[in-house]
């Protein structure tokens, strides 16, 4: 039986969804592509963004017109300003990928092979010769990319900048960065220039930032709708609009709410039960008082000083 989801990225085979790709305007996004471009793609978390891009992988692959590659650089997080540390787990990170993604045999000892010869250029490095041995245009989608800290997402960000003028032979035909925050939001603290950096000035190829918007409220419904079509349960009238009231279509808590009153709460598990506004309400009790994770994120950002100031 599929479920509401709040964890990680969408499987339509597991999880109740909307058609990812619908999610977004997909002939802009192939219209950037086709123009080479390198752009931006950003939202809060737990909006959807992987699922997207996922999708977006699955589907240019599908084309055959170009080889796309999803990758997670999160793990360079760990470095912190170690550049040289940081960069070798981003390129490790897209090895591993290509590897599994694309059967790309040869990714990981060309990692190897770049590695050794230092990463103050490895990342443009590895990219010129992996796009090099390619036979397609590389269309590279990295996750979690403001999750790097300092001068290690200054390195990154400018190693892509350096390559640029090489695609679409030497370099990615395009890349999508994609984080939480808009790439001109980024103010990067450069302990080695012991300065401020702004995301624009050491990206200023990006084309366009897109912002992956929540659902409306037609998407909210079809979504409910799918656990009424599989299990028979329906949602009251009253109930969905108080779905639609309490989230406003934000992903995370249109599927933290349906989850709470469908497969948490006793009530809302006996299938023969619709879904009431009372149960919904409850629900809303439930999460609150659970502190489930977003949430308590936002009640803590709610007591920052900075955020104080404004209240």
């Amino acid at each position: 039986m599929r479920f509401f989801t709040t964890e990680g990225p969408v499987r339509a085979e597991d999880h109740y969804c909307l058609a990812p790709l619908r999610r977004w305007d997909l002939a802009e996004v192939l219209g950037l592509i086709e123009q080479k471009k390198y752009f931006l793609l950003h939202a809060p978390r737990q909006t959807g963004k992987t699922t997207c891009l996922l999708a977006l992988m699955e589907y240019l692959n599908r084309e055959n017109r170009y080889r796309a590659l999803y990758v997670n650089i999160e793990s360079a997080q760990a470095a912190r300003e170690d550049v040289t540390l940081g960069m070798t787990a981003v390129v490790n990170s897209i090895a591993n990928s290509a590897r599994w993604r694309l059967q790309d045999a040869d990714a990981e000892g060309l990692a190897r092979e770049v590695l050794q010869q230092g990463m103050l250029t490895g990342l443009e490095s590895y990219l010129t010769q992996w796009c090099a041995r390619s036979s397609q245009p590389i269309v590279l989608l990295l996750d979690e990319v403001d999750a790097l800290i300092g001068d290690t997402l200054i390195s990154l960000l400018r190693q892509l900048r350096a390559g640029y003028v090489q695609r679409p032979q030497h370099f990615p035909h395009t890349v999508v960065l994609c984080g939480v925050r808009d790439l001109r939001d980024y103010r990067i603290h450069s302990s080695a220039q012991r300065a401020v950096i702004t995301g624009g000035s050491a990206f200023n190829i990006k084309a366009k930032s897109l912002r992956l918007g929540d659902f409306d409220q037609t998407e909210v419904m079809t979504l409910l709708g799918e656990h009424s079509a599989e299990t028979g349960q329906a949602f009251t009238a009253q109930a969905l609009a108080r779905v639609w009231e309490l989230t406003q279509g934000q992903p995370w808590l249109v599927n933290a709410l349906a989850y709470e009153a469908c497969f948490d709460m006793p009530a809302g598990r006996d299938r023969a039960r619709p879904i009431d506004i009372e149960l919904i309400d409850q629900a809303k009790e439930n999460l609150i008082q659970n502190r489930v994770t977003h949430l308590d994120q936002l009640a803590d950002k709610l007591r920052e000083e900075r955020v104080r100031r404004v209240i």
